[in-house]
């Protein structure tokens, strides 16, 4: 399989690890949650991890890598205050800034 379109997800939060199983058909998640999450790569689709919290989704029809991508991204997506969940590689958050104290 020549893979032409890539989908890059960054795992952000502390215990937060992904990687993968026969042959990239599987992607398994650590996420915080009681469970790890298991995701089944499609057809013409496979997931690579090439560190803990960096995830790769190849493949050669750009709608199912991109449909997969998001499917793992809405397991965990970032959250507005600290920036934790998935990201895609070239997201930028804007962050709220938190409580303000009274003097």
């Amino acid at each position: 399989m020549e893979a032409k379109f890539f989908r890059f997800l960054k795992l952000v939060g502390v215990g937060f690890k992904a990687r993968t199983e026969r042959q990239g058909r599987e992607l398994f998640l650590k996420l915080g949650y009681s469970h790890e999450v298991q995701f089944t790569a499609p057809p013409a689709v496979r997931v690579f991890c090439f560190k803990p919290n960096l995830i790769c989704c190849t493949g050669i029809d750009k709608n199912r890598v991109h449909h997969f991508a998001g499917a793992v991204r809405n397991s965990k997506p970032p959250e507005v205050y600290k920036g934790k969940g998935i990201l895609y590689i070239d997201e930028v958050i804007k962050l709220k800034p938190g409580k303000k104290q009274k003097k």
